[in-house]
């Protein structure tokens, strides 16, 4: 990525950011296709057309958008602590990982909440792409060393365990419309996620 983006690596780290800023801010409230550039370089306060020097198009900074918050949810993967083995314990080891992280970096999760809502043909397939592969890519970091011995016997642990993935994906989906940016998150949601977790652990550990 380093060669490819070059220009933009020579920038002041405090520049680059207030461009990666601008451009999260502004693909999240109004979309691919909607999306100014123009309004993009005003918010960043460089100089009009300066923008292109950095990216050759507004497709590829949007996928250069997509690939910096692609990093930002491995920093949650890369933060937990693989010496806790109880699955619940883990998810809701992430859960606050993932909180801590959305506070600080509020901008690039409004982006990631647009990603699966934008419908322009000239990105939607690759979009679909890219989210598969960081869905299941942190399922398979969420679940490493984890000790599934605690799970009963008599169910099927990979259904059980689609069922609490859909359950965790239902869940996030519904928080994310309720706010209006990922700023307004508040620390009950993690409440809110253990009464979840007491009923799965009650129903499918022996």
């Amino acid at each position: 990525m380093f060669i490819i983006f070059k220009k933009f690596y020579t920038l002041e780290p405090e520049k680059q950011q207030r461009i990666i800023n601008a451009a999260l801010k502004e693909f999240a409230k109004n979309g691919y296709e909607r999306a100014s550039t123009n309004e993009i370089i005003k918010e960043a306060d460089i100089s009009k057309g300066s923008l292109f020097n950095y990216f050759k198009s507004k497709r590829e900074l949007y996928f250069y958008l997509i690939d910096y918050v692609a990093e930002i949810i491995e920093k949650i993967y890369d933060e937990i602590d693989l010496s806790v083995t109880d699955f619940f314990e883990r998810i809701r080891e992430v859960g606050v990982i993932k909180y801590n992280i959305m506070k600080k970096t509020p901008q690039a999760f409004d982006f990631i909440n647009t990603l699966g809502k934008e419908e322009s043909a000239e990105v939607k397939s690759d979009i679909n792409k890219k989210g598969k592969s960081i869905v299941e890519n942190g399922f398979a970091r969420i679940y490493e060393n984890i000790d599934f011995s605690k799970f009963r016997d008599d169910i099927d642990l990979e259904k059980t365990l689609n069922i609490i993935n859909w359950t965790m994906l239902s869940f996030s989906e519904q928080q994310r419309d309720r706010l209006n940016s990922f700023k307004d998150i508040e620390v009950e949601i993690l409440k809110e996620w253990d009464d979840y977790f007491d009923i799965m652990k009650r129903c499918f550990y022996k």
